[in-house]
C-alpha cells in the first residue's frame, strides 16, 4: 500500500504542473488585471505603465509563470524604472510557499485563503453531513419499498430536485422562508452574512444563518445521491450472500447495515471523494447569493477583477485536493471491499 501511495503521489507531480500551466494561461487570458484599479475612472497611461511594471505584467507569460512557480530571485528587479536592480517586491514562488500578493487587496494570497477557508469548510462540511444522512435514509427506504407509491414519489421528487438550478432553489427558499415567513409573523431565517453584527458570531447565530445556504446546497445533492444509493442497494439485496444471511436467521437490521450497505456504499464513496475537494472552492453561487464570506465568494471577486494570484491560489488548492482525495478514496475501497488490493 505504501508503494502504491508513493507511486500515485509521484504521478501527481507532472499532472499538477500541467494543470498549473493551463490555469495560468487561461487566467491571464480572462481580461486586463488593471481594468479594476481605477474604479469607475480610467487610470492614466503613466500609472498603467508603472503598475504593469510593478506587477510584472510587462514580462512574457512564460517568465510570469516561472516567477509564480519558483520566484524571481534569479532575475533583476527594477520597480522604479531607473535601471537599478532592487530587492523590493521579490518573491520566492509557490514551490517555496510564497503564493504572491493579491493585485487588488495588496495582501498575501495565503492569508486571504486562510481567512476564508474555515468559513467554507464549516458551510460545506455541514452540508455534506446533511447530504449523506438524508441520502442514506431516503435511498435505502426507497430501495426496500421498490415500486410502491412511496418509491415512485421519492423518484419523482429526486428528478425534480436534481433538475432545479441552485440559484433558483436559493432564491425560492429566501422568498418563502425569509420574506413570506416574516410577513406571516413566523420565525424567519436570515438571508445574508454569517451572523448578525449586533449579536456577534455566537453558535446560535452562525447555525441560524447557515440554514438557508445548507438547504440550497443539499437539495440537489440529496436528489442525486438518493438515486445512486437506491440503485446500489437494489443490486446488492438480490445477491446470493444476502439470501444466505437470511437463511442463517440474521435479523434484517444486521443484514441491511453489516452486509448490504457496506457493499452498496462503493459508488457513494466515489461520489463523496469527487465532491469533497469542491468543499475548498465553496459554492460560488450560494456564497454570493447569501453573502457568505467563503472561498467561493473570494474566487468570484477575484475572477471579476482578474486577480491572477488569488485565482491561481484557489484553483491550485482545489487541484491538489482532488489528487489527494482520489488517493484517499482508493484506499477506503480496500477497507470496504477486501477483494480490492493494490500491489
Amino acid at each position: 500500500m505504501t508503494r502504491y501511495i508513493i507511486r500515485r503521489l509521484l504521478q501527481a507531480i507532472p499532472l499538477l504542473l500541467f494543470i498549473s500551466i493551463m490555469i495560468f494561461v487561461l487566467a491571464n487570458a480572462m481580461g486586463d488585471p488593471l481594468a479594476s484599479f481605477g474604479g469607475r475612472r480610467r487610470i492614466r497611461s503613466s500609472d498603467r505603465e508603472r503598475l504593469t511594471r510593478q506587477l510584472g505584467l510587462d514580462k512574457p507569460i512564460t517568465v510570469q509563470y516561472v516567477v509564480w512557480l519558483i520566484g524571481n530571485d534569479w532575475m533583476d528587479i527594477d520597480l522604479d524604472g531607473d535601471g537599478v536592480a532592487e530587492v523590493k517586491g521579490s518573491r520566492k514562488g509557490v514551490l517555496r510557499g510564497d503564493w504572491g500578493k493579491s493585485f487588488m487587496e495588496k495582501r498575501p494570497v495565503s492569508k486571504l485563503i486562510a481567512e476564508r477557508l474555515p468559513n467554507t469548510l464549516l458551510l460545506m462540511l455541514v452540508s455534506e453531513i446533511v447530504i449523506i444522512i438524508f441520502s442514506l435514509i431516503i435511498g435505502i427506504y426507497s430501495a426496500l419499498k421498490q415500486y410502491t407509491v412511496t418509491d415512485h414519489a421519492i423518484t419523482g421528487l429526486s428528478f425534480i430536485g436534481y433538475s432545479m438550478p441552485i440559484f433558483w432553489i436559493a432564491l425560492m427558499l429566501m422568498y418563502l422562508l425569509a420574506v413570506k415567513f416574516k410577513q406571516w409573523g413566523l420565525p424567519y431565517f436570515p438571508t445574508v452574512g454569517k451572523y448578525d453584527l449586533s449579536v456577534g458570531p455566537t453558535i446560535e447565530q452562525v447555525a441560524w444563518h447557515m440554514v438557508l445556504p445548507v438547504a440550497s446546497i443539499s437539495i440537489i445533492s440529496i436528489a442525486a445521491y438518493t438515486r445512486y444509493i437506491r440503485s446500489s442497494m437494489l443490486e446488492v439485496i438480490n445477491e446470493d450472500y444476502i439470501r444466505t444471511a437470511r437463511a442463517k436467521g440474521l435479523t434484517e437490521r444486521t443484514i441491511l447495515f453489516r452486509h448490504a450497505l457496506k457493499n452498496a456504499s462503493l459508488p457513494l464513496i466515489t461520489l463523496i471523494g469527487l465532491d469533497l475537494p469542491l468543499l475548498l472552492s465553496g459554492a460560488v453561487l450560494t456564497e454570493s447569493i447569501f453573502a457568505w464570506p467563503g472561498m467561493g465568494r473570494l474566487f468570484w471577486n477575484a475572477a471579476q477583477d482578474t486577480d491572477i494570484p488569488v485565482l491561481m491560489g484557489v484553483l491550485m488548492l482545489i487541484s491538489v485536493a482532488v489528487v489527494v482525495f482520489q488517493i484517499i478514496t482508493d484506499i477506503v475501497y480496500t477497507f470496504l471491499d477486501p477483494r480490492i488490493h493494490y500491489d
